[in-house]
């Protein structure tokens, strides 16, 4: 399978795209004025604790306070009290350090933790913590055994704190690994002394850009090009790269093609796509996403597919090829939190097993930690995905202005009847004798022209002349009554 890395940049945003066998499967977007926050370090103020929810907000000096809950306390703080309840171990105009675990999504503000990381590309340093430990993806027990042994030795060595190897770290040699936990430590003295010297609500550490967070998280073995479209930040790459990862210098390419360098995937076309509801299977069938506030709903149909040699046969491969398609649209999406996937459903057992089989295949490159369920009588398979930043559809795009984000209008015969019942109230209330409603066109023809025999009727009932404006700028649902 052939993997290659793209990086668009420019100066309003960077965008990076993961391309697997020619196929566009990860999207990340970072703009320039909407930086995310996942990472950053702040010495925040405690403002408001909330014990009937075991959390507090925290005044990090964002425009909406960030969230803290009781379970994301630092473990040496909840060893030390041993309480359950969050008014033991905070209060209001308490300093507290925290760290952004999840941007500021919708309504929502930052998510944050006590409990203190900084990753580099092979291990995760958790200066609060006294304990080693080894990536689960690792799963070569001589492996894990290798590399919690060093990581032990390095912290006994030098009195630290924890660490934890990456899914990077396999099989990279022990000087390699120490000189990466060294450079840690450095980092981590160095973000201290600016904790000493910090005032309340400021910031005080952030995560490197994401074209060279690209290298640190994205890049792993196999991957056979990165190609970045900027030259600044080509030598940015190169410069992380040979002092971080030297085995990967010869992969990072400047692309100098005329042609856009997300043009060659077409991916600007699949990021289209990916906003509509719809997608199209191979087969035939479709799926179709709805991503609300609560949860993402997965709807799963055959469409126009109808081979195979029975019914069974047609919904089991189906569901199979919508498997796939699944999670490579989470991923491209971005979606997290709880997602609903409606198969089609199955009456054989063994079916139900494969694809839920073929569903946790699928989600093993995924990066964002998922969880599934077993399949319910109804067919449904519930299931979670972390969610740290805002989905591709939040980023790219903001509410219909006409609908407010429902994706429905009311129909030109619904604003109809309304504007008749506000023209009842009007005159009522101010006994006018003249009356002009402004109106969409659409709902000023249907007026003038299906509903004239009811018009005409409602002026002879109320004793009032109505004229009619049609005004451009006005969407179907919008209407003003004007009293003449």
């Amino acid at each position: 399978m052939s993997e290659e890395i793209l990086i668009n940049v420019t100066p309003p945003e960077t965008r990076v795209a993961v391309i697997e066998n020619g196929v566009l499967q990860e999207l990340v977007i970072e703009r320039t004025r909407q930086r995310g926050l996942v990472g950053n370090i702040y010495k925040g103020e405690v403002c408001r604790v909330l014990p009937g929810m075991q959390a507090a907000f925290i005044d990090i000096g964002l425009p909406r306070a960030a969230f803290l809950h009781l379970s994301d306390l630092c473990t040496k703080d909840l060893e030390k009290k041993g309480s359950a309840n969050i008014e033991h171990y905070l209060h209001e105009g308490q300093h507290i350090v925290v760290q952004v675990t999840k941007d500021p999504i919708g309504s929502k503000g930052a998510r944050l933790t006590t409990e203190i990381s900084i990753p580099s590309r092979y291990q995760v340093y958790m200066p609060y913590t006294h304990n080693s430990g080894v990536s689960q993806r690792i799963e070569c027990e001589k492996e894990r055994a290798r590399l919690r042994a060093c990581l032990e030795t390095f912290r006994e060595k030098n009195q630290c704190g924890g660490f934890i190897a990456r899914t990077a770290a396999e099989c990279i040699d022990e000087p390699i690994l120490m000189s990466d936990m060294t450079f840690l430590l450095k980092l981590w003295e160095s973000i201290s002394a600016k904790i000493e010297q910090a005032t309340p609500r400021q910031f005080i550490h952030k995560d490197l850009p994401l074209s060279v967070r690209t290298l640190r998280d994205l890049y792993k073995e196999g991957i056979e090009r990165v190609r970045v479209d900027s030259r600044e930040t080509y030598h940015k790459l190169i410069e992380f790269a040979e002092v971080f990862v030297p085995d990967i210098v010869d992969v990072i390419e400047h692309y100098t093609g005329e042609c856009p360098v997300f043009d060659i995937y077409n991916v600007e076309d699949e990021i289209q796509r990916a906003l509509d509801r719809k997608v199209k299977l191979k087969s035939g069938g479709h799926l179709v996403f709805d991503q609300t506030e609560a949860m993402t709903t997965v709807d799963v149909n055959t469409g126009s597919y109808v081979g195979g040699r029975n019914l069974e046969e047609t919904i089991f491969k189906t569901n199979l090829e919508a498997a796939q398609a699944i999670c490579r649209q989470l991923r491209l999406r971005n979606l997290g939190g709880i997602i609903i996937i409606d198969f089609i459903d199955m009456q054989s057992k063994e079916h139900k097993e494969q694809v839920l089989q073929a569903l946790e295949r699928h989600l093993e490159k995924d990066h964002a930690k998922t969880k599934i369920t077993e399949v319910s009588a109804l067919g449904l398979v519930e299931m979670t995905r972390k969610r740290t930043r805002e989905s591709l559809e939040h980023i790219l795009c903001e509410p219909c202005s006409a609908c407010g984000g429902r994706g429905v209008l009311k129909t030109a015969e619904s604003v109809c009847l309304e504007i008749f019942r506000e023209i009842i109230r009007e005159v009522r209330q101010y006994n006018v004798q003249k009356l002009m409603v402004l109106a969409s066109n659409e709902v000023v023809e249907m007026l003038l022209d299906e509903e004239a025999d009811m018009l005409a009727e409602l002026e002879m009932f109320l004793g009032v002349r109505i004229k009619f404006r049609a005004e451009a700028q006005y969407n179907q649902e919008q209407y003003d009554v004007v009293l003449l």
